[in-house]
């Protein structure tokens, strides 16, 4: 049996999330492993570093399975985006050792949450892009995203459904960055909760729109309850961009994505 791993990128607008769930509900998984299955001649399961909810969209996912068939990279990626749909890429493939895990072997993940602030709504990235009217102010956001930085209980920016043990999470970074009429919230953590992205974004947008000071994101995060938060944000903006692994398992890397925004963004308000 030999391991795989996948680079894979999607559109996450007509799914309802990554995990397989019961038959008839489309999800990546289950036609990530159905495309797979064709090239192996035997059927495939995948492990992901990160699952996604309906409507967020995947750059930078990564998966890995273990099939005997012998295969050359270029057969899986090729043959794979063959029996794909239209909205799901296999960007790269790599052989790994069996200590790779596409979920316990990852030391971070980064996600890019983005908003079109604009008087009118996008006809194009309607599906792409989270749409704000109101004018917001990116100084106090980046005031407010500071604040949450660092190891803390993020009890008050994850979903009441969410099953994970501990709500203790490392934010290694949270950027706000201006680039024309796009804002994009990019988070750096060692792991994330469920909705934990678009509920720090909810709570950006109320602190940009003049609804609430910066102060206030500080606020929320010592109330460890979800209620003292804003309105989770929708899913269409938000993007899994990056799982950071150990530089031994030599993984391919690809721009961060989506491919009309720069692979790395600055805070110098580039128009």
């Amino acid at each position: 049996m030999a391991r795989i791993a996948l680079g894979i990128e999607y559109d996450g607008t007509e799914f309802r999330g990554w995990q397989t769930q019961q038959p008839g509900v489309r999800t990546v998984q289950e036609c990530l492993e159905g495309a797979l299955s064709k090239v192996a001649n035997h059927p495939v399961a995948v492990v992901c570093a990160g699952r996604t909810d309906a409507g967020v969209h995947g750059t930078g996912q990564v998966v890995h399975f273990d099939s005997e068939a012998e295969r050359e990279m270029k057969s899986w990626i090729m043959g794979g985006n063959t029996n794909l749909p239209y909205d799901i890429t296999i960007r790269w493939a790599t052989p790994v050792s069996d200590e790779f895990h596409a979920r316990f072997s990852a030391v971070s993940r980064r996600y890019r949450y983005v908003i079109y602030n604009h008087a009118r709504p996008p006809a194009l990235y309607r599906n792409q892009v989270t749409w704000n009217h109101r004018p917001l102010n990116v100084d106090a956001m980046r005031s407010a995203a500071a604040m949450l930085e660092g190891s803390h209980d993020f009890t008050s920016y994850r979903s009441v459904h969410c099953q994970a043990k501990s709500a203790d999470k490392t934010l290694h970074s949270l950027k706000v960055f201006e680039h024309g009429k796009v804002i994009v919230i990019e988070a750096h953590a060692n792991a994330f909760l469920m909705h934990m992205v678009r509920n720090m974004a909810g709570v950006l947008m109320t602190i940009g729109a003049g609804k609430r000071p910066p102060e206030w994101a500080a606020q929320v995060l010592e109330a460890k309850d979800r209620r003292a938060g804003a309105a989770t944000a929708h899913p269409y903006g938000l993007y899994l961009v990056e799982i950071e692994y150990p530089e031994a398992f030599c993984l391919p890397r690809e721009p961060l994505g989506p491919l009309w925004l720069p692979d790395r963004l600055d805070e110098s308000n580039a128009p």
